[in-house]
């Protein structure tokens, strides 16, 4: 005899609903299985109350650290590492076939970079002049050509560079790389962003955020004008009383957590304000730049009379001494939020006279930067990493001096552990408009990021809502040409 079996007002059989219990049986046998062979992705176990300990990856690192110098509000490729010979040949002409509106409004005509190139290091690299010292280390990294992005929006731009997404709401790559590996120095933060001194970039916090992964595991925000707030006891209170009021904090924590030995949050907020109060004794020291040397100082360029450059210069250095002393992702910011190309890259009106003061703040630091972190031997164990959220149309806006936004091929260059120099990878088309070669994404650039780290960008997840999400969602490839 068959019983009918109510399904949703359907009548089901006996032997159907054995049927499709037996299936689903073996559907999460099967899911075993996959998980056992990691083809369904790797979450990563840690220790809640010692959160940033050092854990291994899926295989062998080739960088230990990663720095990522941002340039927000979108550089032009077109005036600084993507020479486009033809784009001078038909300067002031029409673009065929090109779009008649962008961005933000009608196209004017073609026009040639504001800069002029020329061969660079012993590979002959084209580069613009307004980067004399970023083009002095072509040698020694490579680029990317073919870079796209999912928006032509600085917000979600950013979001996309960021995190893997347009939307907010996801973890940053270096909350991400944090999670996966923690850190080298449990004194200071594993992951540091430091703002660039004429404010934060347009997707502000989302670059640094931990998204959906636990707290623990967002950047802290710092630079050397803005360091981190009440990190030093009232003066009122003397050592002896602040030495003593954190014995007593660290036994009534102990005593906590002893009787509530599974609360994970308990676990990782004891850890938090542990970290803080070490971080008391050891960023004074690493953010005191007073113990550089005036030629230290002067190769960066922080004794420069533009005050912007010389602090965008003190950021550098100080990017430099978080990466000596083992701090897992530096972001240093290049540029602000969006204010009509003043305060960053976002050159709409008047390109070449926003860039001459932009390129200043950037060279000399960056390049010093680069340079110092070698001579150091740094660069054994560190990957750089320059990068922006898009590039900028071959062709000015009707009425304008300026290019709007173009998220179809744009530049990024990487450096350090783990690339092979003197590499310039994809091309974009004569005019630098569109990627036509190789074309890459912002997918590719972070795992291949991910990679050097020892990283599988898709065995690196956790589960939120249900879906085991990653870094760089259901997409990307390792760039290996690079490394």
């Amino acid at each position: 005899m068959t019983t009918p079996l109510s399904n949703n007002g359907q009548q089901m059989l006996r032997r159907d609903l054995f049927g499709q219990t037996v299936s689903g049986l073996a559907g999460v046998a099967l899911a075993s299985l996959l998980k056992q062979q990691n083809v369904l992705g790797d979450s990563v176990n840690f220790d809640a109350s010692m959160p940033h300990a050092r854990r291994m990856g899926h295989h062998e690192a080739k960088a230990k650290n990663v720095l990522v110098i941002f340039c927000a509000g979108a550089c032009s490729q077109l005036e600084t590492y993507d020479y486009k010979p033809e784009l001078i040949k038909r300067d002031g002409q029409p673009m065929k076939g090109g779009p008649a509106v962008t961005f933000q409004g009608p196209s004017g005509n073609l026009a040639r970079p504001q800069y002029r190139f020329r061969p660079r290091g012993e590979c002959g690299k084209m580069v613009s002049d307004m980067l004399p010292h970023l083009g002095g280390i072509v040698d020694d990294i490579s680029f990317v050509h073919t870079l796209t992005n999912k928006s032509n929006t600085h917000g979600p731009a950013e979001n996309f560079l960021s995190t893997g997404f347009v939307l907010d709401g996801f973890p940053s790559i270096g909350a991400w790389v944090t999670y996966a590996l923690g850190t080298e120095n449990q004194d200071l933060p594993a992951f540091v962003a430091i703002p660039d001194p004429r404010g934060v970039p347009q997707a502000s916090v989302n670059n640094w955020a931990p998204g959906f992964l636990p707290a623990v595991f967002q950047g802290t925000p710092f630079n050397s004008s803005q360091p981190i707030r009440n990190l030093a006891p009232p003066a009122s209170i003397g050592k002896d009383k602040d030495n003593a009021a954190r014995s007593l904090l660290a036994m009534l924590n102990e005593q906590h957590l002893a009787r509530n030995p599974d609360d994970t949050d308990l676990a990782a907020r004891i850890a938090s304000y542990e970290l803080a109060a070490r971080m008391q004794l050891s960023v004074p020291g690493i953010a005191d730049l007073s113990t550089e040397s005036a030629h230290t100082l002067k190769m960066y360029g922080a004794d420069s009379p533009n005050e912007t450059k010389a602090a965008f210069a003190k950021n550098a250095i100080l990017a430099r001494r978080l990466i000596e002393n083992g701090v897992r992702f530096v972001q240093l910011f290049n540029g602000a939020y969006a204010s009509a190309g003043r305060l960053n890259w976002d050159g709409h009106s008047d390109l070449r006279n926003q860039y001459d003061i932009h390129g200043e703040i950037l060279d000399q630091p960056a390049a010093a930067l680069f340079n110092d972190m070698k001579q150091r031997g740094l660069l054994e164990d560190t990957l750089v990493v320059w990068c922006t959220e898009f590039g900028r149309m071959p062709m000015f806006q009707k009425g304008a001096k300026g290019r709007d936004h173009n998220p179809q091929g744009f530049t990024a260059w990487l450096g350090g552990a783990g690339i092979k120099p003197g590499v310039s990878y994809g091309v974009t088309d004569e005019l630098g408009f569109k990627a036509v070669q190789d074309v890459s994404s912002i997918h590719d650039l972070n795992a291949t990021i991910l990679h050097l780290l020892g990283l599988d960008h898709t065995r690196l997840t956790y589960q939120h809502n249900g879906i085991d999400r990653r870094l760089t969602d259901v997409h990307g490839h390792v760039l290996r040409e690079l490394l």
